[in-house]
Formats: C-alpha cells, structure tokens, sequence
C-alpha cells in the first residue's frame, strides 16, 4: 500500500491500527493464510478503487476550473467588447485557482458594469418603445413590457444614439401634444359658439381626449390627430353655414322690420343676429351666438312677421306708393298720383298678383326714382339760383320804380343792401342760364328725353325767359332813351337854348315880377328825383304856396343824379 502524505498521519495510524485489530481477530477466528490473502487483496482493490475515483474526481475538478478560468476569461473580453472598454486582460501566472482569484472580481465588476449598462439601455428602449406606442395609437401602451436589450452593443456611442432618438421622439410627441392641445382649444370655441357638447365630441374622437382625471395621457397618435383635424373641419363648415343662415335670417328680419315698422323695443331681443351681418367666420366668438335655439327662435319671429306682413301689405304698398310720390315731387317730377292708387287698389283687391312681387317692383321703381332723382339734383339747385335771381330781378325792377324807396324810412337801409346783392346777383344771370341751359342739354342727349319740370320742358322755359328778359331790356332802354329826351327838353325850358341871346338878369327879373308869372326851379322830390316847380309869392296871404307838378322826371342812372 502506497505510503500516504505526512499531513495525513492521524489516517496511516488510524488504518495500521484497524490492520493489526483485523490480524487479531483473525488469530482469534483461525482464518487461514489464504483466506487472510484474499481478504486483504479485497481490501487493497477497494482502497485503489476509492483512489481511483478520488483522482478522477479531481482531474474533473481541475478540468472544471480550466474551463470556469476559460469561460472567465470569455466573458471578460465579451463584456469589455459589448461594453466598448478600452482596456484588456492577461491570465497572468499561477495556479487555476490563484488565475481565478484574480479573474473573478475582475469578471464581477465587469458584469456590475454590463448589468448597469443594461438598465440604462433598457430604460431609454423602454421610453422610446413607448412613445413609439403613443405615436402609433396602441391602446395599452402604458403596460408594454420592457424590451429585450440587444447586449452585444452596449457601447456608449450606441447609447449615445439611444438618447438622440429618444430626444426625437420626445420632440415630437412634444409638438402632438400642443398640436392635439390646441385641436383641443379649437374645437372647444367652436362647440361654446354653437353650444354643442364638448367632452361628448372628444370621447368620440378618443376616450382619452374627454379624461381630464390627473395623469391621464392623451392620445397623440396619427389617427387622432387626423380625426382632430377632419372634426374641426366639419366644425368650421357648421359653423360657416350657421352664420350664413343666421344673416339671411337677421336680413330677413331686418327688411320686415322695415316694412311693417317694427318698435325698437321689438327688435332689441334679436340685436345679437343684426350684430352678425357684416362679421366674417372668424370674428363671430360669442357664447352660443349660433346655437340652434338662437336660429329656432330667429325662424319663429320671422314666421310671426310675416303673418303680420300679410295683413299690413296693402299698408305698405301706398306707403311706397307716397314714397314714390315725393321722390319725384322733390325733384318737380310730374306723376298722376290719383290714376296710380286707384290701379294699385285695384291690383290689391283683386289678389291675382303676390303682393311681395308688388313690393319688390315698387321698391326697383322707387330706387329707379332716386337715380333719376340724383341726376337731376345738380340741374335743379342751378334752376333753384336761375329762380332766385330771377326773383330778385323782378323785385330789384319794382324797388327801381318806386318813387319813394329813398326816404327815411323803417327798413329803408336793408332794401338798399338787398338791392345791393340783387345787382350783383342779376348781372350773373346770362352766364347762369347759359350754363344751366348746356347742362340740360347734356343731359337729355344723355337720356334721350326731355328735362321737364313741372309737366313744362324746362329748355322751353328757359327760351321764353330770355326772350322775356329781352323784351324788358329793350323797353328799359326805350324808357331811358325817353327820359333822357324828356330831360332834355327840360333843361332848356327852365335855362334857354345856348344859341339865345341873353337878357339882362335885372330887366328879366323885374319882368317877371312885374307881370307876376310865377318863378320854375328844379326841386329834390321826396322820391329823390329832381323834378320842376313853381312858386308864387302871396304877399297878400304871407305865406309861400309850393305845387308839385302830377308827373315826374326819372332821370337815368348815367346821369349823376338819385337813381340807381
């Protein structure tokens, strides 16, 4: 039997002892020399078996530690090549057992580094897989399981990449979430403007939409947001033909306001739909200004004018029948208003024609009325001046006869400034009807008619005028002419002919007072005109008796003499 190594000496003693106990008890028992043979050459198999076994035990140990040494060694280049380390690792020398202890935390710390290297990795996929989930409208985004890391790349370039695409991803769900927001926003304006449900419209778009329970995420997938928009879109055109119908009704409502003369008070209730007429889609902001009860009610009034329509028809008909009237009365327009009534009454009771029809033919004549009214204006305020100038004419001509607009009398100075403009104003006269007549002349080649002016041609009027005034100034310059001779002659009866031969002024006088022929002078009427008189002394009576002759002499207005 192989000796055993020193350290294990309590074991030798312990088998030499049971050995000489065995040989003992053999003494003791008779066993012979063969059977003590065989008996110990069993006992020396089993030993070399349980050796056997010991030593392959412990060549399996040792292949067991080269091959952990080896799939160390493995994996601390796998992890230091996945993990992008720059450094590297040698076995070194020693024994399996020192190479794995000095292996082994090496590989720990490794591991350490891949573990927290895969949490980060799995973290920013988890985060990208999510959104992506968001982006992509998944429904249980929120309990997706974390994503398996790819480990063979766990570099920090790679991680590096990670996060610039989970900063993408980020940006973006950024931007859907103030885009849904803000899809949100709208979509609330135009529900309050037309009083529709608001959280109604969004669960039906989404469910998360209408949650406003804290933490709840909103879905900012394509599909939502392309529904957000196509509701927004069907909102803007509701609310465009609501506002539509909202202004035909407030036209509607207005024209029958106007027709049948509707109190203010009445009106005010609808002021709100009149307030819409010239606002655009986009201003009309206000609270339920285009519900659907706002329109029923707006429908209701209207159907409620326009049974009192019916019934105050035949009232507005002559109401625009006198509108037409003095449309053409102000403008001197000549119409039969008698012939007129009677036909539309006749129309009105006989009930063959839509009274609106007649309303609306009457409001195209009465606005026909206004444009023809508006292009006579410009020739009427001239026919106003022609009048007034005209007017003033004739009065000037009266103030010029009367004898006595010279005295001191109330008022005598305004007829003089009156008489002052009315000379001013007459001898503009020839260039005003001269204008007024190419005016109307233009406008009748323009129309095609003739100007009439109260039921006359106002060309014709005008001729007649001038042949008039004419006339006057041809019997003025008669009478001036007359006056002027008349003047004349006496001028030479009061001082003689210049060719006479004079007389002495003593002998003359003493003449006339001896054959007591009364004295002539010229004398200032009270008229302001010179005239003749005589005189003749009673020295019988004392006093002086003074005759007016019955005609006076008007003097012309050349002549330096009263007048004007």
């Amino acid at each position: 039997m192989a000796a055993m190594p020193h350290s294990f000496s309590p074991s030798r003693t312990t088998c030499a002892s049971l050995l000489r106990q065995l040989q003992m008890i053999w003494d003791e028992i008779g066993e012979s020399d063969s059977d003590r043979d065989n008996m110990l050459f069993q006992l020396e198999q089993e030993c070399l078996d349980i050796y056997q076994r010991k030593v392959e035990e412990t060549r399996k140990h040792k292949a067991d530690l080269y091959k952990l040494l080896v799939e160390a060694e493995a994996e601390v280049a796998s992890i230091i090549s996945s993990l992008g380390e720059c450094t590297s690792f040698s076995r070194g020398r020693g024994t399996l057992k020192q190479k794995l202890a000095i292996i082994t935390p090496v590989l720990e710390d490794l591991r350490s580094k891949k573990e927290d290297r895969i949490r980060e990795f799995s973290k920013i996929e988890s985060q990208i897989c999510q959104i992506r989930n968001e982006i992509a409208g998944c429904e249980q985004f929120n309990s997706v399981s974390d994503p398996e890391v790819i480990q063979n790349d766990l570099t920090v370039k790679k991680l590096g990449e990670l996060k610039s695409h989970l900063h993408e991803l980020q940006n973006e769900k950024i931007l859907r979430e103030q885009k849904v927001n803000s899809h949100i926003s709208e979509i609330r304006e135009l529900s309050v403007v037309m009083s529709f449900d608001f959280l109604n419209t969004l669960n039906e778009i989404h469910r998360s939409l209408g949650d406003s329970s804290e933490g709840t995420q909103k879905s900012i997938s394509n599909d939502t947001i392309a529904r957000l928009t196509g509701a927004i879109h069907m909102l803007k055109q509701e609310k465009q033909q609501r506002l539509k119908k909202v202004q035909d009704l407030a036209k509607c409502l207005i024209e029958l306001w106007d027709l049948i003369d509707v109190p203010i008070g009445e009106q005010k209730p609808f002021s709100h739909l009149t307030r819409l007429l010239s606002a655009s889609v986009d201003e009309v902001r206000a609270q339920g200004c285009l519900s659907t009860d706002i329109i029923e009610q707006a429908e209701v009034e209207i159907l409620r004018l326009n049974v009192l329509k019916a019934s105050k028809m035949k009232d507005l008909v002559f109401k625009r029948q006198a509108e037409l009237e003095e449309i053409y009365k102000e403008v001197h327009m000549y119409v039969d208003s008698e012939s007129a009534r009677q036909i539309l009454n006749r129309l009105v009771e006989s009930g063959d024609i839509d009274l609106s029809d007649l309303l609306q033919s009457m409001d195209d004549q009465i606005r026909k009325a206004k444009e023809q009214a508006l292009s006579r204006r410009d020739i009427l305020d001239r026919v106003e001046k022609w009048k007034f100038a005209a007017e003033e004419e004739k009065w000037l001509d009266e103030y010029e006869r009367d004898e006595n607009r010279y005295n001191a009398v109330r008022g005598a100075h305004k007829n003089l400034k009156r008489a002052e403009k009315a000379r001013s104003l007459v001898s503009k006269l020839p260039s005003l009807v001269e204008s007024l007549t190419a005016k109307i002349k233009t406008w009748e080649a323009d129309k095609g008619i003739p100007f009439l002016y109260e039921q006359e041609p106002l060309l014709h009027s005008l001729c007649e005028y001038n042949v008039q005034r004419q006339l006057r100034e041809e019997e003025k310059r008669k009478i001036r002419r007359r006056l002027q001779e008349q003047s004349a002659v006496v001028q030479e009866a009061l001082f003689g002919s210049r060719s006479a031969t004079k007389k002495p002024l003593g002998q003359s006088t003493n003449a006339n007072s001896m054959a007591g022929t009364p004295i002539r002078r010229q004398v200032l009427t009270p008229s302001g005109r010179y005239g003749t008189s005589t005189r003749k002394d009673h020295r019988e009576s004392g006093r002086v008796n003074t005759i007016t002759p019955v005609n006076y002499v008007a003097l012309p207005k050349d002549s330096g003499f009263g007048g004007s």
